[in-house]
């Protein structure tokens, strides 16, 4: 049985959120357009596109946002023009950025900017790492929280010292925030305050949010509305954009509101995981609503796992596995979502218990 159908038979699911079928979703969809008598926007102008521009831009505290079809595009366009306004000096990146490890070098290919990785790619930054850069830096891109870190937040005064750094030197300060919504629960401080001292903050509308694609720039009016131009000048606006806002934006409050229950499940979870010392987990205590799981095994043993767990019990543990830097390990991302929040405490027992006799037992 391939993958995809075994994950369809499995009646609990750990990872994310509840997958919904096309036609259910864009039957939620036209019944949300009907009731709120939707047009289309053209080109970017209209009513609906540009009032939830005005509200992701006054939730984050910024005086404009403007939607772009992608997250890759709207990050490098961001730092582009930071760069531009400093004489193309270097930009600085964690190693971990999504810009470098998934987006294929594009910053680069595409002669956007130069870029320098600062800090140790195994720990959230720090003021001090941005300090150290003897060259002058046309802007520093901070993500929040940390994905290839397990959701690790950088320190709350460390991120003080990074904004006051920055704005002490002319740097703009970005935030990658396409998991902004999440952070929120474990800074325990509002999005708008997170947000404060940044220069420009990107935000996804489908990772949390569970929308069709596409993303928000926040920032003043000025750069806002030049990146906008860049955006259409790399292809990026599309004669109707609606179906991507009236996804994110008819289930937007609601997936804000649900972030606080998606962080006190996932300490639940890491209670449930307390228990099972061979499992490791990163970080060692919740900072956002995800985490990464830490396995004695090697990948090809977690898959074989996986597909045990699935067949005999249900149960589906996660979806991409990774190598683990040691031999003969391996760990995967969690995030929690809806179908954590929705299993049953006992069943959730149950499956990191079936994952830690899996992995404790001699592989066949």
């Amino acid at each position: 049985m391939p993958d995809t159908d075994l994950l369809a038979c499995c009646t609990t699911i750990l990872p994310g959120h509840r997958a919904r079928k096309p036609a259910d979703t864009f039957a939620a969809m036209a019944a949300w357009c009907e009731e709120n008598r939707i047009a289309h926007d053209v080109y970017g102008e209209g009513a609906l596109l540009q009032e939830f521009e005005r509200k992701v831009a006054h939730l984050l505290g910024f005086e404009a946002a403007v939607f772009c079809i992608s997250g890759t595009m709207t990050q490098v366009t961001a730092l582009r023009l930071a760069a531009r306004d400093r004489g193309n000096a270097p930009v600085a990146l964690h190693p971990t950025s999504h810009i470098f490890v998934h987006e294929g070098s594009n910053f680069q290919l595409l002669d956007h900017f130069d870029a320098l990785q600062v800090g140790d790619r195994h720990r959230p930054w720090a003021a001090a790492d941005i300090a150290a850069i003897p060259d002058p830096l046309s802007a520093v891109g901070l993500e929040i929280p940390m994905r290839e870190l397990g959701g690790q937040l950088s320190d709350w005064d460390e991120l003080g010292a990074i904004k006051a750094h920055c704005r002490a030197h002319d740097i703009h300060l970005h935030m990658d925030g396409a998991r902004l919504w999440e952070a929120a629960a474990g800074y325990g401080r509002g999005v708008a305050e997170i947000a404060a001292g940044f220069d420009s903050v990107y935000v996804s509308l489908y990772k949390g949010i569970g929308g069709l694609g596409g993303a928000m720039l926040c920032g003043s009016a000025s750069f806002v509305a030049r990146a906008a131009k860049w955006f259409a000048r790399q292809g990026g606006r599309l004669v109707h954009q609606t179906p991507y806002v009236v996804a994110a934006a008819m289930q937007f409050d609601a997936r804000l509101a649900a972030m606080p229950a998606l962080f006190e499940r996932t300490r639940f979870l890491y209670e449930v995981l307390a228990a099972h010392p061979d499992i490791g987990v990163n970080p060692r205590a919740p900072q956002a609503n995800m985490l990464h799981v830490h396995l004695p095994v090697d990948r090809d043993r977690a898959l074989a796992i996986r597909r045990e767990i699935a067949l005999e019990h249900g149960i589906w543990l996660f979806h991409r596995i990774n190598h683990g830097v040691l031999p003969g390990s391996s760990y995967f991302e969690l995030y929690v979502g809806d179908n954590l929040l929705a299993a049953p405490d006992d069943r959730v027992r149950q499956a990191i218990a079936l994952l830690a006799g899996a992995v404790a037992r001699p592989a066949p």
